[in-house]
């Protein structure tokens, strides 16, 4: 068995493309922003962990947005055609 170490805040980063997905899900959907203040600072955090990577938050922002699409497909919001099947998988796996 192979043991990696990566530094901290990955562990966290997956927290981060939720908190992504969910604000871009919100948007789409329209729904209240009353509750984007604690979005914001939360993204505002992160932001500041990988300002050092700078392909680490387009990473996190592509998978956000695969996350994002994959759940308005699945509940019908778009259709199919709007969405890159090759994405499914790749959201899945993330």
């Amino acid at each position: 068995m192979v043991f990696t170490f990566q530094p901290p805040f990955l562990a966290g980063l997956s927290g981060y493309v939720a908190e992504l997905s969910s604000a871009m899900l919100g948007a789409e959907l329209g729904l209240p922003v009353t509750h984007l203040d604690s979005h914001a600072s939360y993204i505002e955090h992160w932001l500041k962990l990988l300002k050092d990577d700078e392909r680490a938050i387009l990473t996190a922002a592509a998978k956000a947005e695969e996350a994002a699409s994959l759940l308005l497909k699945l509940g019908g919001k778009i259709i199919p055609e709007q969405f890159d099947d090759a994405s499914d998988d790749a959201a899945l796996a993330a």
